[in-house]
């Protein structure tokens, strides 16, 4: 054995080259006409798309209520016909969402407004809730009083 015949049991590799002229032909690896194969090439992101799909809502502050103010909440709805299943306990919106009449808005207790749709016989008082005028009037006549 000389020196001169020694080899390498795994050869150096060479870095691949890429699109930058230069023994890749006249394309260099960047395949043939297009968008992706012009100088500069950018293309429109998908999410630029996206966005351009949403309906546009015009005038000063229209999107805001919905995405940046959190404290505007709907309240969720609970007509008098409902509040017969209460005997001798306070109506109010901790109290109905045990009774599973409302669902959590935003993991929290949610604001409650109690309609008039229905009739109402037994007496019940209500607390922190918002009562319509109508609601008012047969929970009143019924007996009952709103605090």
């Amino acid at each position: 054995m000389q020196l001169h015949t020694l080899t390498k049991k795994t050869p150096n590799r060479k870095k691949k080259i890429v699109g930058r002229g230069g023994k890749r032909g006249t394309y260099s690896g960047r395949g043939v006409k297009g968008q992706k194969a012009r100088a500069g090439s950018k293309l429109r992101p998908e999410v630029r798309d996206m966005l351009k799909k949403i309906p546009k809502r015009r005038g000063y502050g229209k999107n805001r209520s919905r995405t940046v103010n959190p404290t505007n909440r709907k309240p969720e709805v609970v007509n008098v016909s409902a509040l017969s299943v209460f005997t001798d306990t306070p109506v109010t919106p901790q109290t109905l969402l045990e009774k599973k009449l409302v669902k959590r808005s935003g993991g929290s207790v949610p604001i409650v407004k109690i309609l008039g749709t229905g009739t109402i016989n037994n007496k019940v008082t209500v607390e922190g809730c918002l009562v319509s005028e109508a609601a008012a009037e047969k929970i009143k006549k019924a007996g009952g009083s709103i605090k």
